[in-house]
């Protein structure tokens, strides 16, 4: 379920200091199929799928809805955010809450972006649905994951064992969120 309930989509593009949120458009699509084929991206998510199957199933222009944000820096996609409805296969603690995840492509990591990104992101939840929490679940270890969850305010609820892997639970309520300055840009 992405059910975000009633949030005006698509907002017009969220800017930080570095990148643009804003919908998934046609010339993504490149950079969605990396996403999702790169070994890299998905080292702790149960492995990249084959890139012809990506190619043969992604759509011309990427599906647009509430609470997918491509992630832009100076013109080209570098990443997505998602926050979606945690279904109820999800742990009980998630199940029906905002759940944040997000994707980014090897050549972005390191710069800060992934922090910058999903601080907007829940930035732009909070005031399009004020009061209610988000959560994030992450591999213990995907130490930068780990890392991220504590700087964007996330609290652990849980943890348990799922996909041969200890996996992390954690919840941020709108009130817990942590504004996050984003690192300055490496020389």
């Amino acid at each position: 379920m992405t059910d975000l309930g009633p949030v005006t989509w698509p907002p017009a593009p969220t800017r930080t200091e570095r990148l643009v949120l804003r919908e998934p458009e046609p010339r993504d699509r490149a950079a969605f199929i990396e996403l999702h084929a790169s070994p890299e991206v998905h080292t702790y998510l149960g492995g990249p799928r084959p890139r012809d199957e990506v190619e043969r199933e992604l759509p011309e222009a990427p599906e647009r809805w509430p609470g997918s944000f491509v992630v832009d820096l100076d013109g080209a996609m570098i990443g997505q955010i998602l926050l979606r409805r945690a279904t109820a296969h999800r742990r009980p603690a998630a199940a029906g809450k905002a759940d944040l995840g997000y994707l980014f492509l090897p050549g972005a990591w390191g710069f800060g972006y992934a922090t910058e990104a999903c601080a907007a992101a829940l930035e732009w939840f909070d005031g399009a649905l004020p009061g209610e929490p988000v959560v994030l679940t992450t591999q213990t270890a995907n130490v930068g994951s780990m890392r991220l969850a504590a700087k964007l305010g996330f609290i652990e609820v849980e943890r348990f064992q799922a996909w041969d892997a200890e996996q992390w639970l954690g919840v941020r309520s709108a009130r817990d969120g942590v504004r996050v300055t984003p690192p300055r840009p490496r020389p």
